[in-house]
């Protein structure tokens, strides 16, 4: 009963999980300048500079803020 319980929080907790930050690390690794983005704060942009752990987003037309990689919440359009 125990395993069973378990197996039944693996499938329903924990591989969901895992697969959602799988997708996000891959997002992540695959910004690219000219993304249209939009951060987990709700605040939309286009990407300006890729740094190691630091995006630069352009808000506006001379307003660029910095933002930690994971702090981008999702890709809007890819630049293609």
């Amino acid at each position: 009963m125990l395993v069973l319980m378990f197996a039944l929080v693996y499938f329903m907790m924990i591989r969901p999980q895992q697969k959602r930050m799988k997708q996000m690390k891959a997002m992540h690794d695959s910004l690219q300048r000219g993304d249209e983005i939009v951060t987990v704060g709700g605040i939309h942009g286009t990407i300006d500079a890729l740094e190691d752990t630091v995006v630069h987003v352009r808000v506006a037309h001379d307003v660029v803020m910095k933002f930690e990689r994971q702090a981008i919440g999702s890709v809007v359009n890819k630049n293609v």
